[in-house]
C-alpha cells in the first residue's frame, strides 16, 4: 500500500466556459447552483491505498446500481471557502482544521483517512486551476466541497466498503444575506432528534442532514426560518440551529453548548471562541436549557443569540417559537457583539483585519 505523497495527474477541460458565460454566473451565483470547470478525484482500495489522483473536467460519475453509498450511506463531506482579498490574493481559511475534521469523520464512518497534505493540496490545485471562478464581488466566495463516498459494488451490511472515492468540487457563492445581516426566527424541535450520544452528531455525514429535513419543514410550516435541535433524552437542552452551532450573549459573557459528541465541532465555532478571548470576553461552554433561554431573555440577562457556520458565518437569532409559545431575544435585532464578532471574522478572511492566529492559507 502506497504511503508516498500523491502526485496529481492534470487533465484540463476542453469545454471550459467562456469568460462571458462565467461572468454571467458570477454576477448572481446563488449558493451551490453552479460549478467550476474542474474537479478533483482520488481513489482508495484495500489493496492499493490512495492512488489515481486526478484533476479533471467537472462531470457526472458513473456508478453501479449496487454501489455501497446508495444503500448504506457510507459517505461524508466537508465545506470551506476560497476568498479573493483586496490585494488580489486568493486564500482559504483554516484548511488544516477541515483536513483534521475530515479524518475524525472518516474514522467514525469506518472509512480510510486521507493524508492531510493531500487534502490541502487537492484544494490548492482546484482553486489554482479554476482561479477565474473566485468572485471579486464583496461578500462573494468560492465554496469548496470535499467529500468521500463508498464505491464498492456489493450488497451486504457485515463490513464497510473495500473501495472509496474522494472528490472535491467548487461552486461560486453569493452573499448568504441579501440586504444586510437579518435575524432569523427559530423553531424548537420537540418531536425530532438530530443526534444522540454515541451516534454521528459530531460527523459531517449526509444522514444527519437527510434526517433533519422533516424538522426543518415543520419549522417553515410554523412560520420560522430554521429549526433548533434539543437533546435526545429530555428535549430541554439546546444543541444546534440546523447545521450550525449556537452562542448566547450575557453582556460581556459568551456561552455555547459543550461538545459532547452530539454537536458538530464547527471550525467557525472554534474561531469565534478564540476571537472572543482576544476581545476580552468571558467564554463558557456549558449546557443551556430552553427554560433558561426564555427566562434570560425575559429578564434582560441575555442580550443576544446567534448561530455560526461556514456558509452564513454568523446568523443573529431574533425570535424563538415552539409548542409552548415563543419569545424575542432582546429587541429582535442583530446585537452589537454579534456584529462585532462577524466583522472581525470576515475581516480576517478577506484580509482587512490582522490574522493573529495564522488562520489564512494563501493559495495565489
Amino acid at each position: 500500500m502506497t504511503t508516498a505523497p500523491l502526485t496529481f495527474d492534470v487533465q484540463l477541460s476542453d469545454h471550459a466556459r467562456s469568460a462571458e458565460e462565467r461572468e454571467r454566473v458570477l454576477a448572481s451565483p446563488g449558493f451551490g447552483q453552479h460549478f467550476t470547470d474542474h474537479m478533483i478525484s482520488v481513489r482508495w482500495t484495500a489493496r492499493d491505498g490512495w492512488h489515481d489522483a486526478r484533476l479533471k473536467p467537472y462531470g457526472p460519475l458513473v456508478l453501479d446500481p449496487a454501489t455501497a453509498v446508495f444503500h448504506y450511506a457510507q459517505e461524508f463531506f466537508e465545506g470551506l471557502k476560497a476568498y479573493r482579498q483586496g490585494n488580489g490574493s486568493i486564500v482559504t481559511f483554516r484548511p488544516d482544521a477541515n483536513a483534521a475534521r475530515f479524518n475524525v469523520t472518516a474514522r467514525r464512518m469506518a472509512m480510510p483517512e486521507l493524508p492531510e497534505e493531500t487534502f490541502v493540496r487537492s484544494l490548492e490545485l482546484l482553486v489554482q486551476t479554476d482561479r477565474d471562478w473566485v468572485p471579486t464581488t464583496e461578500g462573494h466566495t468560492l465554496y469548496l466541497r470535499p467529500f468521500m463516498i463508498a464505491t464498492q459494488a456489493a450488497l451486504g451490511v457485515n463490513h464497510p466498503s473495500d473501495e472509496y472515492l474522494y472528490l472535491v468540487i467548487a461552486s461560486p457563492a453569493g452573499s448568504y444575506f441579501t440586504g444586510g445581516v437579518k435575524p432569523v426566527h427559530v423553531w424548537l424541535s420537540q418531536d425530532y432528534t438530530r443526534a444522540a450520544p454515541g451516534g454521528t452528531g459530531f460527523a459531517k455525514c449526509g444522514g444527519n442532514y437527510a434526517g433533519a429535513f422533516v424538522a426543518q419543514r415543520e419549522a417553515v410550516e410554523n412560520g420560522c426560518d430554521q429549526v433548533v435541535w434539543l437533546d435526545a433524552f429530555e428535549h430541554r437542552y439546546v444543541e444546534e440551529m440546523g447545521g450550525m452551532n449556537i452562542f448566547f450573549v450575557y453582556g460581556d459573557r459568551l456561552v455555547t453548548p459543550p461538545l459532547t459528541g452530539t454537536l458538530l465541532p464547527g471550525i467557525t465555532r472554534d474561531s469565534i471562541l478564540k476571537l472572543a478571548v482576544d476581545l476580552g470576553l468571558e467564554v463558557t461552554e456549558r449546557p443551556i436549557t430552553t427554560d433558561e433561554w426564555r427566562e434570560a431573555c425575559e429578564s434582560g440577562a441575555m442580550t443576544e443569540a446567534f448561530a455560526c457556520g461556514t456558509a452564513a458565518v454568523i446568523t443573529p437569532i431574533g425570535r424563538v417559537s415552539g409548542r409552548d409559545g415563543g419569545w424575542t431575544v432582546a429587541d429582535g435585532q442583530p446585537g452589537e457583539l454579534t456584529l462585532r464578532l462577524r466583522e472581525e471574522l470576515v475581516g480576517i478572511q478577506y484580509g482587512t483585519r490582522p490574522d493573529p492566529h495564522d488562520w489564512i492559507h494563501k493559495i495565489l
